[in-house]
């Protein structure tokens, strides 16, 4: 008995010596990340890694409005942290990941069996079907998606696709969404319950997110999906604007292939705990969370392509 009690004494104060580290990251990355957590945790077992997924746009605004303690933001997009956490909040940015935009759909989902890469924008504009996408104003995956639409218009040939589709003037304003075809929420992994339970017929989604989730997915031509970057500059003839820091303020979106970032943010409440900090930025970065995000659908970039100044991550 008095050995049981010591062993249970011994964990319980491993448990609670143990260090949280705080991690908000876009909704797309919370497969890959929560792989990630597990290994990093395996071989750092004096951590907690506490995620907390959500648009891109909203996990930096926790940081630099909210002032929500955070030890490491990760975005879908590398330019959120750009725009939103550099120079004031943060310091550097790691690019470290790729993606493309995908239409994901069901057996179940209006004409599934007849839609393909050249067909889906007349399937999409046909009546009773429904769309999802997410707020371009707090996820990239919603800008994306505007994006691609419009790029579709000009490789398709479908001179009004774009307009007889979303509707969207120059920015997207809170409940202008055609109801009857068009589904907006805050991120979109907030549509996958809409879309599996055929409350939405196709969802603009990420390719590895609709991998993740084992979709039924359109692969789009390269020239449209935001995939590469030997297409940069097709992508940027599409462009949207979206809110910017300040209220009715805009940034100008311009198409681009589809880049990952990640920082540590450096302000007065940020980072919580820097060492814990560190390590999981150098483990995500390291061929261990590179092969993590590969083996989760998404493209990694070997090494990182770091900007700014990340003395952070050369400490020992």
């Amino acid at each position: 008995m008095h050995r049981v009690l010591l062993g249970l004494l011994a964990a319980s104060i491993l448990t609670v010596a143990k260090e949280d580290i705080i991690v908000f990251h876009a909704g797309s990355l919370a497969v890959p990340f929560a792989k990630i957590e597990k290994a990093f945790e395996a071989k750092y077992p004096q951590y907690d890694v506490k995620r907390e997924p959500s648009g891109s746009r909203t996990a930096a605004r926790k940081v630099s409005e909210l002032k929500r303690p955070c030890d490491v933001v990760a975005s879908a997009d590398y330019k959120v942290i750009d725009n939103l956490l550099i120079p004031k909040d943060a310091r550097f940015n790691a690019q470290f990941a790729t993606n493309e935009m995908a239409i994901a759909y069901t057996p179940h989902s209006k004409f599934a069996s007849q839609i393909n890469v050249k067909n889906w924008p007349e399937i999409l504009l046909k009546q009773g079907v429904k769309t999802g996408h997410s707020n371009p104003n707090v996820d990239p995956c919603g800008y994306r998606a505007v994006l691609v639409a419009q790029l579709a218009e000009q490789y398709y040939r479908k001179p009004g696709f774009f307009k007889a589709l979303l509707g969207y003037g120059a920015y997207y304003k809170a409940g202008e969404a055609q109801k009857s075809t068009i589904v907006v929420r805050p991120k979109e992994t907030d549509l996958l319950a809409l879309l599996e339970a055929h409350a939405i017929d196709y969802l603009f989604i990420y390719k590895s997110v609709a991998q993740q989730h084992g979709l039924k997915y359109l692969t789009l031509p390269e020239a449209i999906s935001l995939k590469s970057k030997t297409y940069d500059a097709a992508y940027q003839k599409a462009h949207f604007k979206i809110t910017g820091k300040k209220p009715g303020s805009y940034l100008l979106k311009k198409g681009g292939a589809m880049i990952y970032g990640v920082t540590i943010p450096q302000n007065a409440s940020s980072p919580a705990h820097p060492e814990g900090a560190v390590a999981f930025v150098k483990f995500l970065l390291s061929p261990e969370g590179e092969k993590i995000m590969r083996e989760s659908g998404q493209g990694s970039i070997s090494p990182a392509l770091i900007t700014g100044d990340a003395t952070l991550l050369k400490a020992d």
